[in-house]
């Protein structure tokens, strides 16, 4: 069920932006300089479809639009900190491994 939410390259990468607070579309897409707008787009539609964000459109010219995560989407950010842990724990061991090769 999480993975059907979250899972893919790029969700996960998202929220934990989000997680610093408040995001214009052209600070995330900025900050994750590999993802193209359409994808970004699409990822966070499917984010807020899923209560994980909220958008805000503020009614301005030119439109001003922001990301935070929700209510309910902070509740991801334990999950997110563990995913992060264990991605640091990931990267010495396999850092090991290559220094122990060579």
């Amino acid at each position: 069920a999480t993975l059907s939410v979250v899972g893919g390259k790029w969700k996960a990468v998202i929220l934990w932006r989000l997680v610093g607070g408040t995001k214009r579309f052209n600070e995330l897409q900025r900050s994750i300089s590999q993802i193209t707008r359409k994808m970004l787009t699409e990822q966070l539609r499917e984010l807020e479809q899923d209560n994980l964000i909220i958008r805000t459109v503020y009614p301005e010219v030119p439109p001003k639009v922001e990301y935070s995560l929700s209510e309910y989407g902070k509740t991801f950010i334990p999950v997110l900190n563990a995913m992060a842990q264990w991605g640091l724990v990931h990267r010495e061991r396999v850092s090991d491994s290559v220094r122990s090769t060579t």
